[in-house]
């Protein structure tokens, strides 16, 4: 089993309860970390043998440009995207980050981790 991590993908969106959030948006950073069978790529050196790591940025895209409340809601859907589009992951964790949330005060980042164990 490999794990393959794609981190750090930033994105401007319009997720929040306020809705100064959602109509002035923020940025976003995302991580994912994909467990699946590595092995045929390993002897293969073949991108079709392992996860296309820019056709995962692009389904999250999809997901991160549709509004939500909540940061677990995002998650969630970006998730259930990635493990239909790719049956060989057996597992999937994200993180989302908010930077710059408002909360009333100086407020590096707020996050959510969720795994698809979880559902």
């Amino acid at each position: 089993m490999g794990k393959i991590a794609i981190e750090g993908m930033e994105f401007f969106a319009y997720h929040g309860c306020f809705s100064e959030e959602q109509i002035i948006g923020t940025r976003f950073v995302v991580d994912l970390m994909l467990e699946t069978d590595t092995r045929q790529a390993e002897a293969s050196d073949k991108l079709n043998r392992t996860i296309n790591y820019q056709e995962v940025y692009l389904v999250t895209k999809a997901q991160m440009v549709k509004k939500s409340n909540l940061l677990e809601h995002v998650g969630r859907r970006i998730l259930d995207a990635v493990m239909a589009q790719f049956a060989q992951i057996t597992h999937a964790r994200i993180r989302i980050a908010k930077m710059n949330p408002p909360l009333g005060g100086k407020v590096g980042s707020v996050s959510v981790t969720l795994d698809t164990d979880d559902e």
